[in-house]
């Protein structure tokens, strides 16, 4: 009934011996098909370990937060996954501007690199015919989200892309939304301070839109502060669509067409 957009089943905070459990209460609470983020090289197997569930199907992608610690040859070797049929998209990838840049690192030097290994990922998504879920933060202005949309206008006639945990303003939606793109939603929209991205879900268009919970992080109300999984997508769904003004069969209706369009299935999954 509805799709967990982004999640990150290959957590250290999901134990080895739960994570199957972990995807049968998303599947028992209405969490049909959940899509689980790499973020590094190292993580890549797990993920696709855990996309052979018919359920389940991953992403390959490098943190922006991670860059530093990649090689400089990891979005070529990302390439050799790109065809396999449990690859639904690239990513997680994007900027960060929040963290600071790890030791050793100028803080400009580590922003180029996110740069650059954004621009491949985007490479290796237009040449894989994938779209690619970005993440942006900044610690204070939007300069992160500027520099990922001027970075993704080249691409935008060949690969879309979704805004992952999507926490601004209407402009910064209509932004992405005008190349082509998506924004995404979780667990924040619930959150008693976050009027910000209440009237954005009110105002986006369905069809420009998915659901989430980027779990383990971010649960919703009441859970705010608890590990998140994925069948909390479901409490997530259910406060968007009394945002919207919809039923929550109407809301699933048009988000799962939208992750439909957006991810490549396989033929396989529920």
């Amino acid at each position: 009934m509805i799709t967990d957009s982004h999640c990150h089943l290959a957590s250290s905070r999901f134990a080895d011996d739960e994570r199957g459990d972990i995807i049968e209460r998303a599947v028992g609470a209405g969490v049909s098909r959940m899509v689980t983020l790499s973020t590094c090289l190292e993580d890549v197997p797990l993920n696709l370990k855990l996309a052979e569930h018919p359920n389940v199907m991953a992403t390959i992608g490098i943190l922006p937060c991670d860059v530093h610690n990649a090689p400089d040859d990891a979005v070529e070797r990302l390439a050799a996954y790109a065809g396999d049929p449990r690859v639904c998209a690239i990513g997680e990838t994007g900027l960060d501007y929040f963290h600071p840049a790890p030791d050793g690192w100028e803080e400009t030097d580590f922003r180029n690199r996110q740069r650059d290994f954004l621009r491949q990922h985007f490479e290796l998504a237009a040449s894989s015919q994938l779209n690619i879920v970005i993440h942006t933060r900044d610690r204070e202005g939007r300069g992160s989200f500027e520099d990922a949309l001027e970075i993704y206008a080249p691409f935008s006639d060949r690969v879309r892309a979704v805004f992952h945990c999507f926490v601004s303003e209407w402009e910064l939606a209509e932004k992405v939304i005008s190349l082509g793109g998506l924004v995404s939603f979780g667990g924040v929209v619930t959150f008693k301070n976050a009027d910000l991205v209440k009237e954005v879900i009110k105002r986006c268009p369905a069809g420009n839109f998915m659901l989430e919970t980027d779990s383990p992080y971010l649960a919703p109300e009441p859970l705010r502060g608890k590990r998140n999984e994925p069948a909390y997508t479901m409490k997530v769904a259910q406060f968007a669509a009394m945002l919207r003004g919809e039923t929550i069969e109407q809301l699933a209706a048009h988000t799962e067409a939208t992750a439909e369009m957006f991810f490549r299935w396989r033929n396989d999954s529920a």
